[in-house]
């Protein structure tokens, strides 16, 4: 088998020839290059300027300036490599510099204007998920996969990018990337599902870390959000992990943040009150309900003629939220609404109440 020879030059006349090329550039192109560098300095200034605006953003507080400060991140990035051969770029453009030269600082050009982008977008793109998960302590310690991950799907890009700029047939190369992809896909599939059902309750945000939420049978308060499992502890004191993935596929009912609760209460009175005392219950119960703090009346209507009683519905507004103020106000309401009705001397129906079965009953 005979070795396969090489076309062209020697490398060392192919340098010698660059070096050349480059002087009588050089020397024949001063007026040219000084104006586009002049030009590239002031390209170089700018991007050192947002270089110090981005520090400077960096420094506010991220709790009252989130995406100022995300920017801020994304452009104190900006390196001085970059500067110096986007610089180069523009003088090798403007001036007319050899064709060696000039794809050589191309070449230079692409690889860093894509990283730079590169590191840009990931910058972006972790500074919007640590935001969101500041409140979770446990998607925070998570946050080392993510940018693992965000890391390396960016970096994937930019080289694959880099590559079809400089002219390399990527076609075998995406290729590959897309079957490895899907096997890994397809080999941590479960992994991959919480993990963005995670992601999902980040910027979503149905439920945060301490409110009450309801799904399916269950109901408790959010401990803990992590990378795989959310952690509830239930009303009886049990903490119940759910699959994050699974938890979203249910119907979540999130407690938090209801801005006034109603109780309706069945009050049952007997058939014995007279029609007057009747008539001067919802003026009596309303003056009840506004006395007790964070309560709203709505109404106290008889609404039903049952067999051992005549009931009447007593409607009000808690304006607090919270399921504590609520069973506070029922409470004080109902103890009022006693008092009411027996100062007024208005009976409850007896017979309403369920008889204790061990307790003869004696009543005639």
């Amino acid at each position: 088998m005979k070795p396969t020879v090489i076309s062209g030059p020697p490398l060392n006349e192919r340098i010698s020839q660059l070096w050349g090329d480059s002087f009588t550039w050089l020397t024949g192109h001063s007026a040219q290059i000084l104006l586009a560098g002049l030009l590239g300095a002031v390209i170089v200034a700018l991007l050192y300027g947002a270089k110090m605006l981005g520090e400077r953003l960096c420094r506010h507080d991220p709790a009252h300036s989130h995406w100022a400060t995300v920017i801020g991140k994304a452009l104190a990035t900006t390196r001085v490599w970059f500067m110096v051969v986007a610089a180069a770029q523009i003088v090798a453009t403007y001036a007319h510099a050899p064709q060696d030269l000039a794809k050589t600082i191309y070449f230079l050009f692409v690889i860093a204007a894509t990283m730079q982008a590169a590191i840009f977008v990931r910058e972006l793109i972790l500074g919007s998920i640590e935001h969101r998960a500041s409140g979770h302590e446990t998607l925070g310690s998570a946050l080392t996969i993510i940018r693992l991950l965000v890391t390396a799907a960016v970096f994937a890009i930019a080289i694959v990018l880099i590559l079809s700029n400089l002219g390399v047939n990527v076609t075998g190369l995406v290729a590959g990337l897309g079957v490895g992809g899907i096997a890994i896909g397809l080999a941590a599939q479960g992994i991959f599902k919480d993990l963005f059902a995670a992601l999902a309750i980040l910027f979503d945000r149905p439920f945060r870390v301490g409110e009450t939420i309801k799904f399916g049978d269950a109901m408790g308060k959010v401990e803990a959000i992590g990378l795989k499992t959310t952690r509830v502890r239930s009303i009886d004191g049990e903490q119940i992990i759910m699959s994050n993935d699974k938890l979203l596929d249910t119907q979540i009912r999130n407690m938090h943040g209801i801005p006034e609760r109603r109780v309706v209460l069945s009050i049952p009175l007997h058939y014995a009150n007279s029609a007057q005392q009747f008539a001067s219950l919802p003026a009596m119960l309303q003056h009840v309900v506004e006395a007790v703090p964070d309560c709203r009346f709505d109404h106290a209507w008889l609404h039903d003629f049952a067999d051992n009683s005549i009931r009447i519905e007593l409607m009000l507004h808690v304006t607090k939220g919270d399921a504590e103020a609520r069973d506070a106000a029922r409470h004080a309401v109902m103890c009022g609404a006693v008092e009411a009705l027996q100062q007024a001397g208005i009976a409850f129906s007896y017979q309403a109440a369920v008889a204790d079965p061990a307790t003869p009953d004696t009543r005639s």
